[in-house]
């Protein structure tokens, strides 16, 4: 996908479409981190360890109660 800044004030944004934002499990408030080596720009999503925690063990359960079915579907 490319993208455009636009303008914004006295600034630029980068606008991130909602399915993006979903995909990522983030939303408008959730804080980023900017990481740069002066050639790419990275934006990390700071999450609430309790809330990646919570996400974690679903994931976990899900693979534990559903892994070789989802394994023989993807054969």
């Amino acid at each position: 996908m490319i993208k455009t800044l636009t303008k914004h004030g006295n600034s630029y944004a980068l606008v991130i479409e909602k399915p993006i934002l979903e995909l990522l499990r983030v939303s408008p408030e959730t804080p980023f981190e900017i990481v740069t080596d002066g050639q790419c720009l990275v934006l990390v999503p700071v999450r609430d360890t309790a809330e990646e925690k919570k996400f974690q063990n679903a994931l976990d359960m899900v693979h534990k109660r559903f892994g070789r079915a989802m394994k023989r579907l993807a054969e």
